[in-house]
């Protein structure tokens, strides 16, 4: 395979990791199964050297000794005395899962040699990220996990599906409030205002946890699934979401599992299993994936129509962005975090 295999590699590619499974050890089995991989193929042959080796002498009957020109292969390329050809390669994880979240099954993007510095087009591209996060109605806990220390239990018995759908159209409101602001774009332009209705706008820096789009999949309490698709999130700001839609329900609520299912371009379709992580699998990820990387980050990272310089975000929203309660929307969506 040698450095024609290795040419292959560069690039992105995204693996489905299995619970309980953290991202060290995911990047650690992925290239530890490609330097495999790599090693794996039939070495060249060697390279032949002529040697002057001391020998008997050809028809002399008295046992003579001579010095004869012979080819010889040489043992500098053997693998017994230089070792692996390829002893590490360069892999990094995109958008990592915190230890709490190493559960749940998730999408997971890594980049190969020079492919890691797409993870950074990718960061700087602000793209959007979707979630299911599952969470349990009745009881606060003081990481907000259900396996953390319990710290009050509360009825919920009054809870309903439309109530939790308000507060989570409440939420989703405040949060396109925040995009715009954040997003520094002149609405009053044709193109911003297209960006706007075909929902493309996205913040132009850093900024706190923006909430996109939000719904609720299913409900069967004390438990609830809901779909998040946000950016610049963290996974302990998905579970405080739960616990403060848990305090907008009047009761309490823990997370209990939170999954990505979509990061940025990659979805789960693209997303290798844990038995396809292997040289040639991944090679044909990468290569597959490769144009739409090209197209997608070629589009977003394109300077944006209708920009402008606004008044710093910071002079009307708290420094953890905007609220994700119904206070916040009945005050106006201007609210300090």
């Amino acid at each position: 395979m040698g450095s024609a295999g290795l040419a292959r590699l560069h690039g992105l590619f995204a693996a489905y990791k299995p619970p309980g499974l953290k991202w060290k050890h995911l990047r650690d089995i992925v290239e530890l199964q490609l330097l495999k991989g790599l090693n794996a193929g039939k070495p060249p042959a060697p390279e032949q050297r002529v040697r002057f080796l001391l020998g008997p002498m050809e028809g002399s009957e008295e046992k003579e000794l001579t010095l004869t020109a012979t080819s010889v292969p040489t043992l500098t390329d053997h693998l017994l005395v230089h070792g692996p050809a390829f002893t590490s390669l360069k892999v990094a994880v995109g958008h990592r899962l915190d230890a709490q979240a190493s559960g749940a099954g998730c999408l997971s993007v890594l980049g190969v040699g020079h492919g890691r510095s797409l993870l950074t087009d990718m960061y700087n591209a602000h793209l959007t990220k979707d979630y299911t996060v599952r969470g349990l109605l009745g009881k606060a806990t003081d990481d907000f996990c259900e396996d953390g220390r319990l710290v009050e239990k509360t009825t919920y018995d009054h809870v309903t599906r439309e109530k939790l759908d308000r507060i989570l159209a409440l939420i989703q409101g405040s949060h396109q409030k925040a995009l715009v602001m954040y997003s520094n774009l002149d609405l009053q332009t044709q193109e911003a205002y297209e960006m706007a209705v075909r929902g493309l706008i996205r913040p132009m820096n850093k900024s706190p946890m923006l909430i996109t789009g939000i719904r609720c999949l299913h409900f069967a309490p004390p438990e609830f699934l809901l779909e998040v698709q946000c950016l610049h999130e963290t996974q302990k700001q998905l579970r405080r979401l739960v616990h403060e839609i848990g305090l907008e329900l009047k009761t309490t609520a823990v997370c209990s599992q939170v999954r990505r299912t979509r990061d940025g371009f990659f979805t789960l379709d693209d997303a290798l299993l844990r038995t396809r992580w292997d040289l040639h699998s991944i090679q044909d990820a990468i290569q597959a994936t490769a144009p739409r990387v090209a197209a997608e980050l070629e589009k977003s990272l394109r300077p944006r129509p209708g920009t402008q310089q606004l008044p710093s975000p910071s002079q009307h929203w708290g420094s953890e962005g905007p609220s994700s309660t119904s206070k916040g929307q009945a005050a106006g969506g201007a609210v300090g975090g």
